[in-house]
Formats: C-alpha cells, structure tokens, sequence
C-alpha cells in the first residue's frame, strides 16, 4: 500500500482548460459509453507532425501532482507539465462530416497542423 497514496489534486479554474458545450456534451455522452469513468484526462506528449500533441482519456482516479478544472460539466485532470503547454486552451467539438471532431484552441502554440491535433511552440 506504500505507492497507493492518493492526494486531492489542486483546483484550477477554466483559464487553464476550457471546454465549450459541445465538447462538454460530448464528452458526458462517452463517458456513459465508457461506463461512467469519472475524470477526462487532457495531456501533452511528444510526437505528431507539430511536435507536441494533445492526448484525450478517460481516468479512473487523479494522479499525484493532477491539476482539477471543472469545466462544462466534465471533471477535467491536467498533469503540470501538461498544465505548461495548455493554459488558455479552449476545446470545441464539432460533429460536422468533414473537419468535425474535437478541436483544440491553444494560444500558446505558435504553428499546428490542419487536423489540429498537434501544435509546436
């Protein structure tokens, strides 16, 4: 049980992480597909053809060091490091045939790619 310590995770507020709501209903309507799992976790990963790209799932728990944002009804968790790169962004989904999906408004990003899904500082 040593490693199994769980910490509330700090409370930020939407100027970290935004969802609209379309991206709020979304989110709720997969997260009762999953089977009700509690926490959207948003993160940033090397890789994509920008550099950084932005990682989407769902979590169980939060993790020691998770950042909390409640943000259009959805329980969102961001690790710090990922809290660098994402301040201010804004996620939108769009269910249109050709360019929906969920989309990511990120003020820090210098250059992203067309599918939007990854970006370069």
């Amino acid at each position: 049980m040593d490693g199994d310590v769980t910490t509330a995770p700090r409370q930020a507020d939407e100027r970290l992480v935004r969802l609209t709501a379309p991206a709020g209903a979304k989110v709720m309507a997969l997260r009762e597909r999953e089977g009700g799992v509690p926490f959207l976790r948003v993160a940033i990963s090397g890789g994509g053809c920008n550099g950084l790209s932005y990682r989407l799932r769902f979590a169980e728990a939060p993790k020691a060091g998770d950042i909390l944002v409640r943000t259009a009804g959805v329980e969102v968790l961001v690790d710090p490091k990922s809290a660098l790169y994402l301040r201010g962004t804004v996620l939108d989904f769009s269910d249109k045939m050709i360019g929906g999906g969920f989309k990511f408004s990120n003020p820090n990003a210098k250059a992203s790619c067309s599918c939007g899904e990854s970006f370069s500082l």
